[in-house]
């Protein structure tokens, strides 16, 4: 079992939760890995969160998961990958809280490159883990053991940070899905800090789905920290028909691994397929906002975050991490605003490119490098890792790493999908349907949470009629087609005041309507508000009838439209209508 819905359905079947928890805490005990986990919990722990939830009803009940050592969860130590640092928390962040309480077990804290300094896994005094796929190669930092836990098949998801590409990198490098969510939308609090303005927890799964559920549960607003923010009332998501963009050539870099070209060219028509177009945009501002993050005073940041352990206990850090750490406590405050000027650039000229899509696809990173490789080359490799994920927090974007295919038929290659903020839960709607497009046997991601509003229409509004850009230029999304109950009559509406000619449902006695076709469509609230706006008497907006019982708003017409007006049920609906007599769809 790996995923949410295999654990489901275990239980729905009859399973016994101790028994299935024993399982999984056994394959954890077992496992010959021994660079995954730096603590595990204690069968006598999960023995009684067994107790503590057994029967209730509990969105995320009995799903294992693990977290990244940077992350508190009491009743472990918290190490952020070094021993000196190494304290007991009092209480549980606030991520894994939520969690608990939606029914989850933790299993453990996992690996991670020290202090979260490092996009390749190995920069830990521990043994580092090992790539699942080939243990010559990295398996992707800093939330390298959260990683390699979920593609094992170990747990169903993990927690793991990403400041600079932490949670998108170790996804490409195993398979996974990645999700960094928006900054602030899953709260910090409990967290050892990074970069603590740039600073997230991210989520690692097998499915959008799956990552989707958590992410319902764990993005919440924590009022008991500065840096969290207030999600939206409704999620946004994306219309039918999208616009996205695809670094032009020169931003396409894979140094040395030339033939990822090839899979990126793959997801740019995965995701032509699913409707998008796609546009050609320049990386440029993205980049430079990038090089700001380690070349720029934010690594004062993580200088401040442990400058006492740094100042007290020096050689207790990993010597790559110390270097690149102790050069944040030179920069001036003046270093720090010309930076922030900078970036506040890069962000204006960012913001323009994302205006003119709806999300942009690139390489979640370039290529993968072995560990020996990455020892005699430490910083130069690692950055060369974050070409395409650095800049994300910086900029405020939300992102999601997705597997693209394997590299030479062997190691795993990941696209990444970003947006604007707040655009998480539209990120992961596309990311299961680019899921499907790839044949990966994983569920659509439910749509409840969206800012959305069904209509029902049943003429000139219907898919390839002559009004229906008037859905789609507002974000309009085909939802089904069906029919009505068996209580309306259709007339036909002459041409006039510039609109085509067009039929008027109306409701009548159930022995004298028919059951008339419709397609139901989703809008916005917004679009939706400004759509029925414009809509020209006697044709109005009320509840529609259909034959699978809901009642769903869409097109009716004041009975004043059946006045001297004909009849066309017979023909079963519009499309019916234009087809017998030979009209033009959208004329």
């Amino acid at each position: 079992m790996k995923t949410i819905g295999d654990f489901q359905k275990a239980y729905a079947d009859g399973r016994n939760l101790e028994e299935v928890m024993r399982g999984v805490w056994e394959a954890i005990r077992d496992e010959p890995d021994d660079g995954i986990f730096i603590s595990k919990t204690s069968w006598e722990t999960v023995k009684r969160r067994v107790d503590e939830i057994e029967g209730k009803d509990l969105p995320l009940y009995g799903i294992p998961y693990v977290a990244k050592d940077n992350i508190d969860v009491a009743g472990l130590p918290t190490t952020a990958a070094c021993p000196d640092f190494s304290h007991d928390p009092a209480e549980s962040a606030t991520v894994v809280n939520l969690l608990d309480d939606a029914g989850a077990i933790c299993f453990g804290k996992t690996n991670l490159d020290q202090f979260a300094t490092g996009l390749v896994g190995v920069r830990t005094p521990y043994p580092a883990p090992k790539n699942p796929f080939d243990e010559a190669y990295l398996p992707g930092g800093s939330s390298c053991g959260s990683a390699v836990a979920v593609a094992k098949g170990l747990v169903v998801f993990s927690l793991g940070t990403d400041t600079a590409g932490s949670g998108r990198v170790p996804a490409a490098f195993n398979e996974l899905i990645g999700l960094k969510p928006t900054l602030g939308n899953i709260s910090t609090r409990g967290v050892v800090d990074a970069c603590k303005t740039l600073d997230c927890v991210s989520v690692f799964a097998l499915s959008c789905n799956d990552a989707d559920a958590v992410l319902k549960i764990a993005g919440k607003y924590d009022p008991e920290e500065a840096w969290s923010r207030k999600p939206p009332a409704k999620w946004k998501r994306f219309p039918e028909k999208v616009r996205f963009g695809v670094p032009r050539a020169e931003d396409l870099m894979f140094f040395g691994w030339d033939e990822a070209a090839g899979l990126f060219a793959d997801a740019v028509e995965k995701f032509k397929e699913l409707g998008g177009e796609p546009m050609e945009i320049s990386l440029e501002p993205f980049l430079a906002a990038a090089k700001l993050l380690y070349e720029g005073p934010w690594v004062t940041e993580r200088y401040v975050g442990i400058r006492e352990l740094l100042e007290t206990k020096p050689d207790s850090i990993f010597p790559v991490t110390r270097a690149i750490i102790e050069a944040g406590k030179h920069p001036l405050a003046s270093d720090f605003f010309t930076a922030r000027y900078k970036l506040a650039e890069c962000k204006r000229l960012a913001d323009i490119v994302m205006a003119k899509v709806h999300f942009i696809l690139a390489p979640t990173t370039p290529r993968n490098f072995t560990v020996k490789e990455v020892e005699a080359e430490p910083v130069k490799l690692n950055s060369v890792l974050g070409t395409y994920t650095n800049f994300m927090n910086l900029l405020d974007y939300s992102a999601l790493a997705l597997p693209a295919g394997r590299y030479q038929g062997k190691l795993p290659w990941s696209v990444t999908v970003f947006a604007d903020a707040w655009m998480d839960r539209a990120l992961l709607e596309l990311g299961g349907k680019y899921e499907q497009a790839i044949s990966r046997d994983v569920p659509a991601v439910s749509a409840d949470g969206f800012d959305e509003i069904h209509v029902v229409v049943c003429g000139a509004h219907l898919q390839g009629m002559a009004l229906n850009w008037q859905l789609t230029d507002r974000g309009g999304r085909l939802v089904s087609s069906g029919k009505t109950l068996s209580c309306y009559r259709m007339y036909l509406v002459p041409a006039g005041g510039g609109l085509p000619q067009r039929p008027a449902l109306v409701r009548v006695a159930e022995e004298e309507g028919i059951a008339i076709e419709t397609e139901i469509w989703a809008l916005s609230t917004a679009a939706f508000g400004d759509f029925v706006s414009k809509i020209p008497s006697p044709l109005g907006i009320g509840k529609v009838l259909m034959e699978d019982g809901k009642s769903v708003p869409g097109f009716i017409a004041e009975p004043i439209a059946a006045v001297g007006a004909r009849d066309i049920s017979e023909f079963g609906g519009w499309r019916g209508w234009v087809a017998a007599m030979g009209h033009n769809a959208n004329e």
